[in-house]
């Protein structure tokens, strides 16, 4: 039977709702998890062993688990060790859910963009550092000054990625209640009992928030090398 999109007419509040609350969660979970990549990376690279091992321990176990089994495990472990606030930001966004299930997404990606941007500072011509070293410069200034900056040209495309896989993965988030762009997309479908058009749009919802992404860091890649040629 044919679905009609009229339903968009009542419920597109909840579209915008839901693609609020995706886009917050997604801009929160970036920012943990890149942080948290750039501290796994300089420890993978570490000469300390021991260090260099808890770090390549980490990265193994995530990328070796599916994220919703990390969530899950976030979700009921850290309720069961620590008493979560119960406390809502708005109507929908509690913060007993936001924690765990940014938490979870934010170390997930994390090993993700460690091994981005590792792969980004080993790119970097091994002679520069020495060169910086000559000079004085001591390790810290050399990463930040000499090795970042250059790291962070090579990476920028496989980052851009790794934020757009993001957002698409945000929608795992409604098994532990969060009332992103999914749940709300599944509360449409209860409510007007189509099954396929809800999803529709909000498979359109999320085409433009990970296209309109890839154009923007698309635009700074190529601003960054027109620097360069300056």
């Amino acid at each position: 039977m044919f679905e009609s999109f009229s339903f968009l007419k009542e419920y597109y509040p909840l579209y915008i709702s839901g693609t609020l609350m995706t886009v917050f969660v997604s801009l929160f979970t970036v920012l943990i998890g890149t942080f948290i990549g750039i501290f796994i990376a300089l420890m993978k690279l570490s000469k300390i062993k021991a260090v260099s091992y808890i770090a390549s321990v980490y990265i193994e176990i995530v990328r070796g688990t599916p994220v919703m089994v990390q969530i899950m495990i976030w979700y009921f472990g850290l309720g069961a060790i620590i008493q979560l606030p119960d406390y809502y930001i708005g109507e929908s966004l509690n913060l007993a859910q936001l924690i765990p299930g940014a938490l979870a997404l934010a170390l997930n990606s994390g090993a993700y963009v460690a091994e981005i941007i590792r792969a980004g500072i080993l790119a970097v011509d091994k002679g520069q550092t020495e060169a910086a070293a000559s000079l004085g410069m001591k390790s810290p200034m050399i990463m930040r000054y000499i090795i970042m900056p250059q790291a962070v040209k090579n990476i920028l495309p496989a980052i851009g990625n790794e934020f757009v896989v993001l957002i698409k993965e945000s929608s795992i988030l409604y098994v532990i209640g969060i009332q992103e762009l999914m749940a709300k997309t599944s509360t449409i479908q209860s409510s007007t009992f189509q099954p396929v058009a809800p999803l529709i749009i909000a498979s359109i919802i999320y085409f433009v928030l990970t296209f309109g992404l890839s154009r923007l860091i698309g635009g700074f890649e190529r601003r960054l090398n027109k620097d360069d040629r300056n």
